[in-house]
């Protein structure tokens, strides 16, 4: 990003009516601190991604390597074409929009991955390949590349080519199984587990890894990234304790899957909920100092149902916010359930700056790892970029001539969104 499109930016968040100019100082504030997302002062600078768009955990494996400085193409079909849209996961990306459908569209990407660092494939086995752009294609011509394939079910094997949501990659990783109360069904924890960290998130880890062995060799390699395979690994401390006592009782039944009076969640007077983890006994008696209870009516390891019954009844009893002020003064690893609204204001988060208010006024949080030198940045305070938006500056970057885009234009093999480019 120029200083002038900084400037840009600055003018644009200034004229939004949801800031005030101290927000619109903290803007500006913000953007000369990191300098740019073409990552002048973080850890990926200088790293150029193309993202072909998928559903949700391809924009968000794109989101990691923006926030930590890469710089993060997405190709995006055309606007005429009715499945074309934008994530919420986009602030500070750059789209170009190709029409995928064209061969001298297909000859454009290809161009570009020719010194690009990463390709983000989204699809199931061969979409790529049938497109002319699966790793043999493109690899051929830059052997730094580094082919990252993210899928539900990995590239092989009998379900390769079916389709499928979180739930389906939790529910065969033996993950989904886990999850439940005695008594009840397996209950998913909405599309986290799966799609973003068995996703997403392996796959950066997957990108970094490769980035880091191409320093050695000089090649790059194909990440292969299955969902269902992460999520399985996610949960290599519940596979490999499997046999120990943490896990002798029935689903439900046993200490950090619901049936532990002192690892739980409890409802609170006013609707609301306070989580409980006082596992090792030095904060079980913390916590029975808290809600007023000796411990000679409630000793450490007592009958799960009594303890349940005492808990509930004696939450029930105060709000949250007693609770809150009441085991803020102890060290009980007792914690309120916030809402997303409640984390952003809640008063630890804030002094960590763990949340920022995006441009359209949604609640982004900051990412992690934190980096001493290199931190990553949300990019909250940018837009979304529009479909197309940066279609003529990726071009002539590229090594295209005016009259070459002009042309491509004219035949509708690309689509330039004109608002703020250079007019041909």
């Amino acid at each position: 990003m120029s200083w002038l499109r900084v400037w840009a930016v600055g003018i644009s968040v200034g004229l939004s009516k949801t800031l005030s100019s101290r927000r619109l100082l903290s803007v500006f504030s913000t953007l000369v601190k990191i300098k740019s997302f073409s990552g002048f002062t973080m850890a990926l600078r200088g790293v150029q991604v193309l993202e072909i768009p998928g559903l949700a955990p391809g924009p968000v494996c794109g989101m990691i390597l923006s926030n930590f400085g890469a710089k993060v193409i997405r190709v995006d079909k055309l606007p005429s074409d009715a499945t074309v849209g934008f994530d919420s996961v986009d602030h500070g990306k750059f789209s170009m929009s190709v029409d995928m459908k064209n061969p001298r569209g297909i000859e454009i990407i290809k161009h570009l991955t020719k010194t690009c660092d990463i390709f983000l494939d989204p699809y199931r086995p061969g979409v790529m390949e049938n497109l002319g752009l699966g790793p043999a294609d493109l690899q051929k011509n830059n052997q730094r590349l580094i082919y990252a394939r993210l899928s539900g079910f990995g590239q092989t094997g009998p379900l390769a080519q079916k389709a499928g949501h979180d739930i389906n990659f939790l529910s065969i990783s033996g993950t989904l199984s886990n999850l439940q109360w005695e008594g009840k069904p397996p209950n998913p924890p909405l599309n986290i587990l799966g799609d973003f960290g068995g996703g997403a998130f392996t796959c950066a880890l997957g990108i970094i890894l490769a980035l880091y062995e191409r320093h050695t060799s000089g090649k790059g390699q194909i990440v292969d990234c299955s969902m269902t395979r992460g999520a399985a690994y996610l949960s290599s401390w519940i596979f490999r304790t499997q046999n120990t006592y943490l896990w002798s009782e029935p689903t439900g039944k046993n200490f950090l899957d619901g049936g532990c009076y002192f690892y739980n969640i409890y409802k609170t007077k006013d609707g609301k909920w306070m989580a409980v983890g006082s596992l090792e006994e030095k904060f079980y008696l913390q916590l029975l100092e808290g809600l007023n209870i000796s411990v000679d009516d409630l000793p450490y390891l007592s009958d799960n149902e009594i303890g349940k019954e005492m808990l509930t009844k004696r939450f029930l009893e105060e709000t949250q916010d007693y609770w809150i002020k009441v085991f803020s003064n102890l060290d009980a690893c007792v914690t309120p359930v916030l809402t997303q609204e409640e984390a952003a204001s809640y008063e630890h988060n804030k002094s960590q700056n763990s949340f920022q208010r995006s441009a359209d006024g949604c609640l982004i949080p900051h990412p992690e790892p934190n980096l001493s030198r290199t931190p990553g940045n949300s990019g909250c305070y940018l837009h979304p970029p529009k479909c197309g938006e940066h279609t003529y500056t990726i071009l002539k970057e590229s090594g295209f001539n005016k009259d070459e885009i002009k042309q491509l234009q004219s035949e509708k093999i690309i689509y330039i969104e004109e608002k703020g480019q250079a007019k041909l």
